[in-house]
């Protein structure tokens, strides 16, 4: 009897000390890509979508053909004033690199149809906006306009004005305004960092996402926080926000984070006399997203990404409509190949529309009138005042992408305010109510193929970082 006791106190023990080692062995510590992507899963704050799903639709569907609309004549002759002052203060730093610098097309480069057309987008519309245009001008000596040639100089005079828009845009017609072509000018590392950019950045934040004074961020807004305990109080403040000021901010950050991918996406790795070879800089990646790193900022900020994704996503399945009229042209002047942009623009948005899990906006001012209306005027004057901080950019190229990302944004929001004057439109023939130039035409597709090519980058920064430390 003692014997068989004595083998099964044994043998628990036995079990015991085999259960405990399991529980004391270490385990295997996380990989980069867990460290950068585990919070970075399932579905969004203020969202009903989830990552996985915005990523299969986006490398696998969207993706591709986005790009090749992307790489026509329409798409990639951007007219931009990269000379306009700052207007918030004078002592600029010029980036003096090579690689900040900016290129612009020669006279000859650009496609005739474009260069008639800088503020408009088809042949007729172009026609069509002269004759308000000249009628205007008779309106100042001519009071014998007719009531319907009177309205119509009325609301395009209102559209002028630019009181719907979200972005101060540049003065195209300037001397200083000159037509880059995006795809010789790409978006990449540049060199640009430091103080000068850090507080372009951090007036962004302090003064334009809705942040009490009473909070202070760090001066460099990609730098972790001096303490764990500093950067939750630095976000505790989001919580206490309305939807809608929330994802003002979310949107601001998403933008800062999609910008930081591409950087760490095309960076340059060697520069010899003979070549520069640029690609992705899993280090750099790493300091701006790692989970440890960063304090637990990085993840935030990629989810961020991908709530802009979404906002961005569902302004284009707005706007459909307005694409989709018979008078609606790519106009460059080639007949063929507009036509054939068209079919693929057309595709592309009907695409975007078949989207499961579009972001619902509904919840968004749906409040008090006289207070929705506040709100959405204090998110146009912040969002404007940030395209003019654009201008304070010290790296030519760094600010060329800069202010059409965030006229790309402008005009998302822009058509998401507009949603009553798009289903008003008439099938064919001039809409005065609401209007797209060419210029936000442009941005608004740039803007979206950027962060388009930030998802699908974040799925190669997996892949390459799924055996580092």
């Amino acid at each position: 009897m003692d014997r068989r006791w004595g083998f099964l106190i044994g043998l628990l023990s036995a079990a015991w000390l085999l259960l405990r080692s399991g529980h004391d062995e270490p385990r295997p510590p996380e990989t980069a890509a867990q460290r950068c992507f585990c919070q970075v899963s399932g579905y969004l704050d203020d969202c009903t979508c989830d990552v996985e799903t915005i990523d299969k639709f986006n490398n696998y569907r969207l993706f591709p053909r986005l790009q090749k609309l992307l790489e026509s004549d329409y798409f990639r002759y951007y007219k931009v004033n990269l000379r306009r002052p700052c207007p918030f203060w004078k002592d600029i730093s010029q980036c003096g690199r090579r690689d900040c610098a900016v290129k612009p097309c020669q006279s000859d480069e650009v496609p005739d149809g474009i260069k008639s057309a800088s503020y408009k987008y088809s042949e007729e519309g172009n026609n069509l906006i002269e004759e308000c245009e000249q009628a205007e001008r008779l309106g100042a000596v001519d009071e014998s306009l007719s009531e319907e040639t009177q309205k119509a100089v009325l609301q395009w005079t209102k559209h002028d004005d630019s009181s719907d828009n979200f972005c101060e845009a540049d003065d195209i017609q300037s001397p200083d305004a000159e037509y880059v072509d995006l795809l010789l000018n790409p978006e990449r590392y540049t060199g640009y960092k430091g103080p000068d950019a850090w507080r372009i950045w951090n007036v962004i934040y302090e003064e334009n996402c809705f942040k009490p004074q009473t909070i202070k961020r760090p001066l460099n807004p990609l730098a972790s926080s001096q303490g764990k305990s500093e950067e939750n109080t630095f976000y505790s403040w989001l919580e206490g926000l309305c939807v809608e000021k929330r994802a003002f901010y979310r949107l601001i950050s998403g933008l800062h984070a999609s910008i930081n991918v591409h950087l760490s996406a095309r960076y340059l790795l060697q520069d010899t006399w003979l070549e520069q070879i640029w690609g992705h800089n899993v280090t750099e990646f790493q300091q701006r997203f790692d989970g440890i790193l960063t304090e637990g900022e990085g993840p935030r900020r990629l989810k961020n990404l991908y709530f802009l994704y979404l906002i961005e996503l569902k302004a284009l399945s707005k706007v459909v409509p307005f694409f989709e009229r018979p008078d609606f042209q790519l106009f460059t002047g080639n007949k063929v190949q507009d036509a054939d942009n068209k079919i693929l623009l057309l595709e592309i948005l009907h695409e975007i529309k078949s989207f499961p899990l579009h972001f619902d906006e509904n919840s968004f001012f749906a409040g008090d009138k006289k207070e929705a209306n506040k709100l959405k005027e204090e998110f146009r004057l912040h969002f404007r005042n940030i395209s003019r901080i654009m201008d304070c950019v010290g790296c030519f190229k760094c600010r060329l992408w800069g202010k059409l990302q965030t006229q790309g944004l402008g005009t998302a929001l822009k058509i998401l305010f507009s949603e009553k004057l798009i289903a008003n439109m008439p099938e064919s023939g001039p809409s005065y109510e609401f209007q797209l130039t060419r210029q936000e035409i442009v941005s608004l597709f740039n803007a979206f193929g950027r962060i388009s090519t930030s998802v699908k980058e974040l799925e190669n920064f997996r892949n390459l970082l799924q055996n580092v430390r």
